[in-house]
């Protein structure tokens, strides 16, 4: 009988330490779309031995989504740098990163530096940077001469613009209307008020607009077929469009492009830290940072990265951002907790709006 339970006992084991195997060999990663490349992912693989589950999201979803499970599902995520102090704040579902197993001399020191104080929260960092860009206008020339935000209310964009019902449209709105939300993000009565006036800017906007992007094809597709003038849009939706359109640009807004970070983040119950690590350090080698950067069409934290980037991409780069308008990029600060709250309000009544 003993040695019965002893065999019962021992097959226990053996399939709890094959599990516990699989699963110190799988990553699963909470990302963006074309941040994983195939061939990137296959040599992580090789090198590695390391497997690796990708979920594609967005900062809305994946706030959603480690809440639901407090920090649990996934051992890395990819949120930006402005959407972690206060999503850990109000519901701890991050953990603490531990910088002496990240490889701080393949960051951009000054990249590395901003993202640390953004993602600090009681003294504990939680994330490191990885890919940055920038949203602002994408306006084609023949048809619209729209410079700024407030442009697509402009009566001859009249039912030809696009643009998202997400935080950034508010944000980009108030900078338009000479206002500075950022400076209010510690004043939540100051910023409702805010918020209330941008949304009643938007909903009298909603006869100028086509459709309210969700996803990148429809909005690509607009452009292309003349159905819009100028959207709301993420630089290298522009930058490649312009590829094949030639009059189709991507203005930095005179307001100021809006800029942001996504970064790399550890969520609270995650399970393979080693494994989170290990990919970090691999996506931010020059040559594999290249790789990601390209496939995404943004830049690199990563130093050196730059090096390997599509040369179309940073002509198209300098042609958008002159001086000026690079140092007129508005970089979005941590959200403090609960300004979301207000954000998602405003939206909603903007959506019911008739």
């Amino acid at each position: 009988m003993h040695r019965k339970l002893s065999k019962i006992a021992l097959a226990t084991l053996l399939l709890a330490t094959g599990a516990a195997q699989a699963q110190d060999n799988t990553l699963r990663l909470l990302t963006w779309a074309d941040y994983v490349p195939k061939d990137v992912l296959e040599q992580f693989t090789k090198e590695t031995g390391i497997k690796v589950e990708v979920t594609l999201s967005n900062n809305e979803e994946m706030i959603s989504k480690l809440r639901a499970t407090a920090g649990a599902g996934f051992d890395l995520a990819q949120p930006s740098q402005d959407r972690i102090a206060g999503p850990q704040t109000e519901f701890g579902i991050y953990k603490p990163m531990d910088l002496s197993k990240i490889q701080a001399a393949q960051f951009i020191p000054s990249m590395l530096e901003a993202t640390r104080i953004n993602t600090t929260v009681a003294g504990k960092v939680y994330a490191v940077p990885h890919i940055w860009g920038t949203d602002g206008l994408v306006v084609n020339t023949k048809t619209s001469k729209a410079t700024d935000y407030a442009d697509l209310c402009a009566a001859d964009n009249a039912g030809k613009v696009s643009m998202r019902l997400k935080r950034p449209t508010l944000i980009a709105f108030a900078f338009s209307m000479g206002k500075n939300p950022f400076a209010a993000y510690n004043d939540p009565k100051a910023y409702g008020a805010l918020m209330d006036e941008v949304g009643k800017k938007l909903t009298d906007c909603k006869a100028n607009v086509k459709f309210y992007w969700d996803g990148k094809d429809q909005l690509l597709a607009g452009m292309r077929s003349g159905e819009l003038t100028t959207a709301m849009m993420w630089d290298t939706g522009g930058w490649g469009l312009n590829k094949t359109h030639p009059d189709i640009k991507f203005i930095a807004p005179k307001s100021g492009a809006l800029g942001w970070v996504d970064t790399f983040a550890i969520p609270a119950k995650g399970k393979n830290d080693a494994a989170a690590y290990a990919w970090i350090n691999f996506n931010m080698r020059p040559e594999i940072a290249a790789k990601v950067a390209t496939s995404a069409g943004n830049f690199t934290a990563a130093k050196g990265g730059e090096q390997g980037m599509d040369p179309v991409l940073k002509q198209q780069f300098a042609a958008s951002f002159p001086e000026a308008a690079l140092k007129n990029i508005k970089w979005y600060p941590a959200v403090p907790a609960g300004l979301e709250d207000i954000e998602g309000r405003v939206l909603d009544r903007v959506k019911a709006a008739k």
